[in-house]
């Protein structure tokens, strides 16, 4: 989460009031994250999350995400819940940016994971796609195995003033990823950005899981793979096999992994590495004006990548 725009108070009482749930109390920037603008908001019947869609996701894909949303909640898993407008839509225009208002979901997230915490993300991970099996919404990955080049191609020729030879590093890699990358794996809907700070724990339980705007339909191995390599390296780049193996074990407890996607999980895990490490690039070298929070180092999915090769070597 992050903010890029700014919303008045003359803009969100005008906002407000295709929604039934009362007058604005409060509006407090949320600054994590690098996508979208994000906002807590209160109003006089509770509390919520404004969200102002600003970068990658196009506005045709937003009934998407929202529709993911409001169908796992309604299907008890612990998303949050788009509020509608008062004539039944999904989707708001707010300072001239498309958004939405979802339901506030309590809980905090985890700063420095543990093995347990790791197994709660697989298992709410494997919820996920379990609650989601009868979704009958489609979108393709915009950042899927597919979409690596030409997305690497956006920043090549300037990767090396993040470190000397990290074009040609990346080349090779992606080469090499892309020729042993899998196909016909199960797939359905999956969440794509399952970090640490994307999902809340209260009293040593899942409440909550946020920010499903890179979902798309993917295999769920990669989504996996996705979550692992989240929450399994520690602050010094290193791999915790105590957390991955919680992790993908609180994940074969709800959903038992097929032998395919096994085999997989190493590309996978490379993949997952190689896709956060080119978007990070991109946004490290091009950063958007005015944004109010700082670019994540491409870097360290950089580490994250080459510990993978490493294991493989």
């Amino acid at each position: 989460m992050a903010v890029y725009t700014t919303v008045d108070p003359p803009a969100l009482a005008a906002l407000l009031e295709a929604y039934p749930i009362g007058r604005p109390l409060r509006l407090e920037g949320i600054l994590q994250g690098v996508e979208n603008s994000n906002y807590s908001l209160e109003t006089e019947s509770g509390r919520y999350v404004l969200t102002l869609f600003e970068r990658r996701a196009p506005e045709a894909d937003l009934p998407y995400f929202l529709s993911l949303m409001e169908h796992l909640a309604a299907a008890g898993f612990p998303a949050p819940q788009p509020i509608r407008r008062r004539d039944g839509g999904l989707l708001s225009m707010a300072a001239g940016k498309p958004a939405a208002i979802v339901s506030f979901l309590s809980g905090d997230w985890p700063r420095q994971p543990t093995a347990a915490d790791a197994a709660i993300a697989g298992a709410a991970l494997a919820r996920l796609h379990g609650a989601a099996g009868d979704f009958q919404g489609s979108r393709g990955n915009a950042l899927g195995a597919a979409d690596w080049r030409p997305l690497f191609a956006r920043s090549a020729a300037e990767a090396d003033r993040v470190r000397p030879g990290l074009a040609e590093a990346i080349a090779s890699a992606l080469d090499d990823i892309l020729a042993r990358w899998p196909k016909g794996l199960p797939a359905g809907a999956c969440h794509l950005d399952l970090f640490p700070d994307n999902l809340f724990v209260a009293d040593g339980r899942l409440s909550g899981v946020i920010d499903f705007y890179f979902a798309a339909t993917e295999a769920y191995a990669y989504d996996l793979a996705i979550a692992m390599n989240a929450w399994c390296f520690d602050g010094a780049g290193r791999w915790q096999t105590d957390r991955a193996a919680a992790l993908q074990a609180g994940y074969e407890r709800v959903r038992p992994l097929e032998a395919a996607e096994r085999a997989a999980l190493p590309v996978l895990l490379e993949g997952a590495a190689m896709r956060f490490l080119l978007t990070r690039l991109f946004d490290w070298l091009f950063p958007a004006p005015g944004a109010l929070v700082r670019p994540k180092d491409p870097l360290e999915q950089w580490a994250a990548l080459a510990a993978h090769r490493s294991m493989r070597a």
